[in-house]
């Protein structure tokens, strides 16, 4: 599809936009979850601890998390296109930092976890402006199938992460899952220079005293939320993460009384199948996030997998995604929303819960593939549609606000999956391992035992798989509450009105391309 603007001559071509984004998007959701397979080898690489190695997954995590709703924004003020590159550059160059950390003075895991932290800020510069661009040049007829592209490609980015980490830790080392980013950053930068369009610009309004309270507010509890399992809960801790929440009450206060324009207009919310597909999202989230925590730690410890045998573990839940994504992707513009994603959020709930039944320290890994398959199922028809169906009905001038709002949401549920994951993971190995251990022995950080080695003996193999299979419970259960909402998504407007609006469909549909697209910026 191709729009041209009543009143310019230049056309935006929405689809060749779209791809240029979707490169981008992609390697920044696979930083996400690449580092998990190479934890161990950052942990033996760098000398370091297990609690300062989860730190490198955290800082990215957090820095990404916070600054989505001010991004949005700042994607609706300057313009998605320059704002995405900004935030390309950014992520390329501390990609680099990152393989680098090691060979620059200091502490080779500080400068590391500095470096995951800036590029954390990078790729929460540029998500936004990837569905922002989306709302803006696609008609909302056409948008479903965009946004399950947008949307698929999370999912698939999230699941091919740790087999990417996998192949590169093992073949080349730890320090090229953040090499491949620099060619894949220079290569997706030319193309968005060329491809993505220049969108009108809205003047509005920053709101400084939004951008502080939401700010402050998730740092505070999403640094509380990382660090509980560390400091056990003390003072600091509970005073971190209640005075988040309040900071975000006040923010949410706020955006209501603000009579200029609000970071968050609230009003996004009072469409249904908006803030139920953020509910969805939040859920998913969260428990793919989790998932991995476990199933690699079960994989590598007690199956002694290398980091590419327990990443390829995953691999049909990848090659399905990725097979049975454009079907999902046509099918969102032509069917009810929850008869997609009902079905795939209850088959990845399946396939969690058939995991927590199913690992033990014997099965033939073989019998393991059966819930990745099922995952796979899943996955392709929950991604794109709960994308497709959260921005379909928002206006172009929403676009930032809804966007850094949807992104903001997933990104949160992804850090507190990880943080409440590794909290009751902790709980139910010292619970689960403190009969088996040897005398004099002792657990530290619940991850490794005191002498700094994450191979477990023969004897602990057992307690420790029953403790990944308690633990494999909670995201089981979690997702079932995107299932929960996604049961009561509305009918888009297009579905309903085709059948009424037939006589009228020719006019009806140039109003719609008219109205989606902004004119492009002279």
């Amino acid at each position: 599809m191709t729009t041209t603007h009543p009143t310019h001559t230049k056309e935006i071509r929405p689809w060749p936009a779209l791809w240029a984004l979707v490169i981008g998007f992609f390697m920044i959701l696979i930083d996400t979850t690449i580092v998990s397979v190479a934890n161990p080898s950052i942990q033996e690489g760098l000398k370091t601890t297990t609690d300062d190695v989860i730190w490198v997954t955290s800082a990215y995590l957090l820095t990404y998390a916070v600054p989505l709703l001010v991004t949005g924004r700042l994607g609706d003020r300057f313009g998605p296109k320059n704002i995405y590159l900004i935030g390309l550059v950014v992520f390329t160059l501390a990609s680099l930092w990152c393989g680098l950390s090691d060979l620059l003075p200091g502490s080779g895991i500080a400068n590391l976890i500095i470096a995951r932290a800036v590029q954390g800020l990078g790729a929460g510069m540029m998500t936004p402006q990837t569905m922002a661009v989306i709302t803006r040049t696609f008609a909302p007829e056409k948008r479903g199938t965009a946004m399950a592209l947008w949307g698929a490609t999370a999912g698939v980015a999230t699941l091919v992460g740790p087999i990417l980490g996998g192949v590169l830790v093992d073949g080349l080392g730890w320090q090229w899952i953040f090499f491949v980013n620099v060619p894949i950053g220079v290569v997706a930068f030319v193309l968005a220079l060329i491809l993505v369009p220049q969108l009108e610009k809205h003047s509005h309004t920053f709101d400084w005293l939004g951008v502080f309270l939401s700010a402050a507010g998730l740092f505070l509890v999403v640094f509380g939320l990382q660090e509980s399992n560390t400091y056990n809960w003390n003072g600091w801790v509970w005073a971190s993460v209640l005075g988040g929440v309040a900071l975000i009450v006040l923010f949410v206060i706020w955006q209501a009384v603000n009579k200029k324009e609000p970071l968050v207009p609230l009003a996004v919310f009072r469409d249904r199948n908006f803030s139920l597909a953020n509910g969805a999202i939040s859920a998913i989230g969260f428990s793919i996030t989790a998932m991995f925590i476990p199933l690699i730690y079960f994989f590598q410890s007690v199956r002694g997998m290398t980091p590419t045998e327990s990443a390829l573990m995953s691999t049909p839940t990848a090659v399905l995604s990725i097979v049975l994504a454009p079907i999902a992707g046509r099918l969102a513009d032509r069917v009810h929303p929850r008869a997609l994603v009902v079905p795939g959020v209850l088959l990845v709930g399946a396939a969690l819960w058939l995991y927590s039944f199913m690992i033990s320290p014997t099965i033939a890994w073989p019998l393991l593939l059966i819930p990745s398959f099922v995952m796979g199922l899943g996955s392709a028809f929950m991604w794109g549609p709960i994308a497709a169906t959260a921005n379909r009905n928002l206006p172009p001038r929403m676009a930032g606000a809804g966007s850094g709002v949807f992104n903001t949401t997933r990104q949160v549920g992804a850090v507190i999956g990880s943080s409440a994951l590794a909290a009751l993971m902790t709980s139910r190995i010292t619970h689960d391992l403190s009969a088996a251990l040897p005398a004099g022995a002792k657990l530290s950080g619940g991850l490794q035992l005191t002498s700094g080695t994450t191979v477990l003996p023969q004897a602990l193999k057992q307690a420790f798989t029953n403790a990944m299979s308690e633990t494999l419970m909670l995201p089981a259960i979690v997702i079932l509450v995107a299932a929960v909402c996604a049961i009561f998504f509305l009918k888009p407007s297009h579905l309903r009105d085709d059948a009424a609006a037939a006589p009228t469909a020719a006019p009806a549909t140039h109003g719609a391309h008219v109205a989606a697209p902004e004119p492009v910026a002279e």
